[in-house]
């Protein structure tokens, strides 16, 4: 059984998922884990390869946006877990990737989200 916290947690990984394919992103990959790090949607656009991160929050609370908790370190872990998926899959070194912030407020009563989308975060 799922507890409370993942099934939030993939509710949001399905609306951030919608919301690529909306805007012409390919989804190639879910929730890649390795131990260092995880990344919660690999999607492509243009030839360039996006490491999504989702964070959501059930209410909308200012100051506890869900985007500030990606911090430094979870951004070192989720650039060591995206180099790893580029060498798993042979890309080549001119293979252009870059980091996604996902943000998603969560109205689960009414079914819908909102969602801010940070693009080539710094890490």
């Amino acid at each position: 059984m799922e507890s409370k916290t993942s099934e939030f947690g993939a509710l949001a990984e399905k609306y951030a998922s919608e919301f690529l394919q909306s805007r012409n992103y390919t989804i190639l990959a879910l929730n890649y884990r390795k131990p260092w790090g995880e990344i919660d949607v690999i999607a492509e656009k243009e030839g360039v390869l996006v490491f999504v991160e989702v964070k959501a929050n059930s209410k909308e609370i200012t100051g506890f946006e869900p985007e500030l908790r990606v911090n430094k370190e979870k951004l070192k872990r989720i650039v060591r877990a995206a180099r790893t998926y580029l060498t798993d899959k042979r890309c080549g070194p001119d293979q252009e990737w870059q980091i996604d912030i996902l943000s998603l407020t969560l109205d689960k009563a009414r079914h819908v989200a909102k969602i801010k989308h940070f693009k080539n975060i710094d890490a």
